[in-house]
């Protein structure tokens, strides 16, 4: 469990982004492996979004800010801002290694059906 979450008065809202293993397991290697500090949660990024490029998605370490909304996916803190949450509803965060790049890319959720 994120060491910040004791100190932190944080809510459980909505998880809007899942995190698939692979790339809880990423995510975490990078926080132990680049001293990211352990008040730092994941932040969810959105640009954009109107329009017809869509919206473009990124991953960054960061601190709390007012207002952010906040869950816990994988034993990960998570951040993101409530005016972007139409946009990352029903997304799943995944880790692709290819022949030619590696790296976290947004999934649509696939629905499961019996």
């Amino acid at each position: 469990m994120h060491k910040f979450l004791s100190f932190l008065p944080i809510i459980e809202m909505l998880k809007p982004v899942k995190i698939t293993i692979k790339a809880a397991l990423e995510i975490k290697h990078i926080i132990s492996n680049k001293n990211i500090p352990a008040d730092y949660g994941l932040r969810i990024l959105v640009q954009g979004g109107g329009g017809c490029g869509g919206a473009k998605f990124r991953l960054g370490f960061d601190k709390y800010k007012d207002g952010d909304l906040t869950y816990t996916e994988q034993e990960i803190l998570v951040y993101y801002e409530k005016r972007q949450l139409m946009y990352l509803m029903g997304l799943e965060i995944d880790f692709e290694e290819r022949t030619d790049a590696r790296g976290f890319v947004f999934n649509p959720i696939q629905n499961k059906r019996d």
